[in-house]
């Protein structure tokens, strides 16, 4: 783990796998709510680094966090919501290639994954799921789409997500959902957040 401080009120801190991203994030959600990282106002996490934004001495406290030990986030931390799915991507068809089962195996496949948003970022509600386990990794499509409906269920690399909206893509689209990802008129407005659990249930 390393502490860098990012100008006069940020902090840096980097770590080394989304794993490692999700359970600092936990447990600076923690801390911060039992007053212990003083005026912290933001915590943002990303791939392999959280930001804290609203911090008073950047360097003091990231010699006190590079000194924690970190719990692993336990697998039912946090809060589970479902996602109904209808398989009928453009991509299923080549991913079930890529995994070696048959198209009607993708379901449940997918519905034995526990996955967890580990960041945000690309477009507002979008999160980036992981948990797939490595064998389930697929690449990204080698042309992207420039329009991918809202809704889509997609999978690129070690990463799972459903787009908000319609927007250009590279991901394998393999279902998709009504589920609503972005509404500003309610709180929170992102159905997907870090540290929320997702299943995918297939819809009826």
């Amino acid at each position: 783990m390393r502490a860098l401080p990012v100008g006069a009120h940020a902090l840096l801190v980097e770590v080394a796998s989304t794993a490692e991203v999700a359970a600092l994030h936990a447990e600076l959600l923690r801390r911060r709510a039992a007053g212990d990282l003083g005026e912290v106002t933001e915590i943002v996490p990303a791939a392999r680094t959280v930001l804290l934004d609203g911090v008073a001495a950047p360097a003091a406290l990231g010699a006190r966090i590079t000194r924690w030990r970190v719990p692993p986030l336990a697998p039912a931390e946090g809060p589970l919501v479902d996602v109904p799915v209808r398989y009928d991507g453009p991509d299923l068809a080549e991913v079930a290639r890529h995994w070696a089962v048959p198209e009607a195996e993708v379901p449940r496949l997918m519905g034995a994954v526990a996955f967890r948003v580990a960041f945000c970022g690309f477009a507002p509600g979008f999160g980036y799921l992981t948990g797939l386990p490595p064998h389930l990794h697929v690449p990204r499509r080698a042309t992207p789409r420039t329009a991918v409906p809202a809704g889509s269920v997609a999978l690129a690399g070690e990463f799972a997500g459903v787009y908000p909206r319609s927007s250009p893509g590279g991901w394998q689209l393999i279902g998709t959902t009504d589920a609503v990802l972005w509404d500003p008129s309610r709180e929170p407005a992102a159905l997907f957040e870090p540290g929320v659990r997702v299943r995918f249930t297939e819809a009826p």
